[in-house]
């Protein structure tokens, strides 16, 4: 069973924007656009907010970033500063607090003994002889 306090914390730190490469776990602190009609990747500060059509990136893959042939690459000149924390994640973490240490916070749900009977979405198949 999952303690309450840890589905809290969960939440609080996915309000830190991380590197969008796959398994890079480093804070954001640039941010790729592509110009595909230019074929122009472009590398810059980090973005205020996060944008569908864009990347967040960590300072290492921001400054190894390739394109391919025929393409440019604009990038930021100077070093990535790391963000601050905004005021939105000082708030959600005060909320945080404030809501774990309320003396009539609702227990968590208790989780179900054996399978839940809900249908996940892999399955294993009998092997074939």
């Amino acid at each position: 069973m999952r303690p309450y306090r840890n589905a809290l914390s969960f939440s609080i730190v996915r309000s830190v924007r991380k590197c969008s490469r796959t398994g890079c776990l480093e804070p954001a602190v640039a941010t790729l656009t592509y110009a595909y009609s230019d074929s122009t990747a472009v590398v810059g500060p980090l973005a205020t907010a996060s944008e569908p059509h864009s990347y967040d990136l960590c300072e290492a893959h921001a400054l190894r970033l390739t394109v391919p042939k025929g393409w440019e690459v604009v990038r930021h000149e100077g070093e990535f500063a790391h963000p601050d924390p905004s005021a939105d994640e000082l708030t959600a973490l005060a909320e945080a607090v404030r809501e774990a240490g309320r003396p009539d916070r609702p227990a968590p749900p208790a989780e179900p003994e054996g399978p839940s009977g809900r249908r996940g979405h892999l399955r294993v198949l009998p092997g074939r002889s």
